[in-house]
């Protein structure tokens, strides 16, 4: 198994990270693509999520594999580049926030059954079932929790 490093990313690799949501999200059942442009992702992740609190990366060499964007109390965003997955790399990322936060909520797609196993793997569990208003409450989405014992 390679070995992974894991740092804070800065403004100029947001781009990169703003790529990996997207190619990561078409995995994704009810991910929808078409909502936003890449162009609008990149400025996302730039003006919001850059700002919002640490983005966390997993880098294969100076490869980025994988990132976390968290806010205070939230992980806000986790993709792996596909290439990647099953590899720890997600867990690892995880293993970062929570050592950083005795309590720790997220969203993701009820259908995601991947993202799922991995955050309750980590000890989250579910909290609250919902819709994501996104995407017109049409797509069903899961809150969890952890909290430190």
């Amino acid at each position: 198994m390679a070995e992974f490093s894991y740092r804070p990313l800065r403004r100029d690799e947001m781009d990169v990270a703003a790529d990996q949501h997207r190619l990561a999200g078409e995995l994704i059942p009810g991910f929808d693509l078409s909502l936003h442009s890449a162009q609008d992702t990149r400025a996302f992740y730039c003006e919001t999520v850059f700002t919002g609190g640490p983005v966390w990366g997993a880098f294969d060499g100076d490869t980025l594999v994988g990132h976390m964007a968290l806010k205070p109390g939230w992980i806000d965003h986790l993709y792996v580049d596909p290439a990647h997955h099953g590899r720890g790399i997600g867990r690892a990322l995880i293993a970062l926030a929570q050592d950083a936060a005795a309590d720790l909520q997220l969203y993701t797609y009820a259908a995601n059954a991947r993202a799922r196993r991995l955050y309750e793997t980590a000890g989250f569990v579910v909290e609250e079932h919902g819709f994501d208003p996104e995407h017109g409450n049409r797509v069903p989405n899961v809150r969890y929790r952890w909290r430190r014992a």
